[in-house]
């Protein structure tokens, strides 16, 4: 069947809907819109790191549940691939069930060795019946029990003293004319000048009368106020007038000015010097080296 021809009837209805659908929406108001989809939510990417720290990057390059500045050794940021970001090497990563080992022992060849039975048997397995019983341990008696207690807490009270008495003990410093240090090697000198003036005015007659010289190694404690701690000989001149001399000079120019600050907070001095009683044109005279 072909095609019929459109009829001016059929056009003027189409022409008359296509009017009524223009007029309503311009009186109505119908707008047509198509739809827009919702809007999508953002997706949150968080790694779990095992390692943290308790400093805060200032740029995050992934999102975690802890702080972890500076971890890796990429220069680059790369997301984790491993299950659980770890410095540590896992040998099993995540949780995925390991599989045992068989427990059973491998089959082992037979021995062409035949073993053999037999219903009776001369060896025979003691029980606790026949077993031998140790010989009981000797009981300590309590006084000598006692007397180990006395023993030990004697001893540990001993050790207390010794140590207490070697953290109270005084701060010792031995110089000689070889001493650098500025604030001893100052004192040593002043206290040189007043032992040799003391010691011309109190030259020993004994010794001028005699005609007797020679010298000595002398080594004089100081105490931090100035006294005099200790005097000893160390090499002797050969002469007691002499030695005695000495000695007695030295206690003549006590008290000596205190013992100067220091770093070491010294409580003893002790100096060392040569003694010379020399023979001179203008008479005998003292020195120290």
């Amino acid at each position: 069947m072909s095609d019929a021809t459109v009829g001016s009837g059929d056009r003027l209805g189409v022409t008359l809907l296509f009017s009524l659908v223009a007029h309503a929406v311009v009186a109505l108001g119908v707008v047509f819109e198509f739809e827009k989809a919702p809007p999508r939510l953002p997706a949150l990417d968080v790694i779990l790191v095992q390692s943290a720290n308790s400093e805060k990057p200032e740029k995050a390059d992934f999102i975690a549940q802890a702080n972890n500045s500076g971890g890796g050794e990429s220069d680059k940021a790369h997301r984790p691939s491993q299950p659980m970001s770890s410095p540590v090497p896992k040998a099993t990563p995540g949780i995925a069930p390991v599989p045992l080992e068989d427990g059973a022992p491998k089959p082992s060849e037979a021995t062409p060795t035949r073993l053999l039975t037999q219903r009776k048997s001369t060896y025979s397995v003691p029980n606790e019946q026949q077993s031998p019983q140790a010989d009981p341990t000797p009981d300590v008696p309590e006084a000598d029990t006692d007397q180990r207690r006395i023993e030990m807490a004697r001893l540990a009270q001993e050790i207390q003293k010794e140590s207490e008495q070697y953290a109270k003990r005084p701060k010792r410093k031995y110089i000689s004319a070889n001493t650098q240090e500025y604030e001893f090697a100052a004192y040593m000198r002043a206290w040189v000048a007043r032992i040799e003036r003391i010691g011309n005015l109190n030259y020993p007659d004994e010794a001028r009368r005699r005609q007797l010289h020679g010298q000595l190694v002398l080594t004089v404690g100081i105490q931090r106020d100035g006294s005099i701690k200790s005097i000893d000989v160390i090499q002797s001149s050969g002469h007691k007038v002499l030695d005695d001399a000495a000695i007695r000079i030295t206690r003549l120019a006590e008290p000596f000015p205190p013992l100067p600050e220091s770093k070491d907070k010294v409580d003893e001095l002790y100096i060392s010097r040569t003694w010379q009683f020399l023979p001179g044109d203008d008479g005998d005279s003292l020195r120290t080296r």
